[in-house]
């Protein structure tokens, strides 16, 4: 059952073009019981998987900022390291949610971003250059901290947060700040993910169902994308995340 779920949860994340780590867990605690923080394991183990591909693909396209992305990186090793550990120490119903929280925070960003990109922009002021030198070493491991914490934390990639923060402080333009975002995500997931495994938080067979079912999913999902009108494409990124945070808020 945790397969065919994934699968159909792959399909939409294929077709939507987003991670999908936050409505994974909800799925996974809401639906089939697990409890949080072995939601939280499987959800940060199988991004290492769906951001891999992602990463290399924007990378072959030339769409990575590869020294500002290896900084973060490295930050959010550290972070979502922590992050895992520090997830483990709470009461599992407060990490449920603050997860929730952080998701509907994340859903508000996306919105943001897809419906008020005028708004947004005259609002922050981008750089039109690059961050370089000390101040990219000192800003990219304080913010890569700061992103792979919640993450780690709360098991979801916090792209939205990334995204933002290549945008205004890094002066990363959008396109490559998408592919750059997910070479952050990338030893983000791994880190995370290696903290819960070493506390005895990864259930394999859990982990190799939902990694199976998203895989195969996020596979024939894409082949749907270019065939749905944008509108759709614009609502079903916002209300995947909202989604996701809703059900694990409110869900039994």
């Amino acid at each position: 059952m945790i397969f065919l779920a994934m699968l159909i949860l792959g399909t939409i994340i294929g077709f939507v073009g987003a991670g999908g780590a936050g409505v994974t867990i909800a799925l996974l605690v809401v639906g089939f019981h697990v409890p949080m923080h072995a939601a939280l394991a499987v959800a940060l183990a199988s991004m290492i998987f769906t951001t891999l591909s992602g990463a290399y693909s924007h990378f072959r396209e030339g769409e990575v900022v590869v020294k500002t992305g290896a900084v973060l990186g490295a930050g959010g090793m550290l972070g979502s390291f922590a992050g895992a550990n520090v997830s483990l120490m709470l009461d599992e119903e407060l990490v449920r949610y603050m997860t929730s929280y952080i998701m509907l925070l994340s859903a508000i960003l996306l919105y943001l971003k897809v419906y008020q990109s005028d708004w947004l922009n005259s609002l922050f002021h981008f750089p039109d250059h690059l961050l370089e030198g000390k101040k990219l070493y000192i800003y990219g491991m304080l913010a890569g901290t700061i992103n792979g914490f919640i993450s780690g934390a709360f098991g979801i990639g916090a792209a939205a947060f990334i995204q933002l923060t290549l945008l205004i402080i890094f002066g990363v333009p959008l396109i490559q700040a998408i592919g750059t975002c997910m070479m952050v995500i990338l030893p983000i997931s791994v880190a995370g993910g290696l903290g819960y495994l070493l506390q005895g938080q990864l259930d394999f067979s859990i982990f190799l169902q939902t990694l199976a079912g998203q895989f195969i999913g996020a596979y024939l999902g894409a082949k749907l994308t270019h065939l749905a009108p944008r509108p759709v494409l614009k609502f079903s990124i916002v209300a995947m995340s909202t989604a996701g945070g809703v059900i694990l808020l409110f869900g039994v």
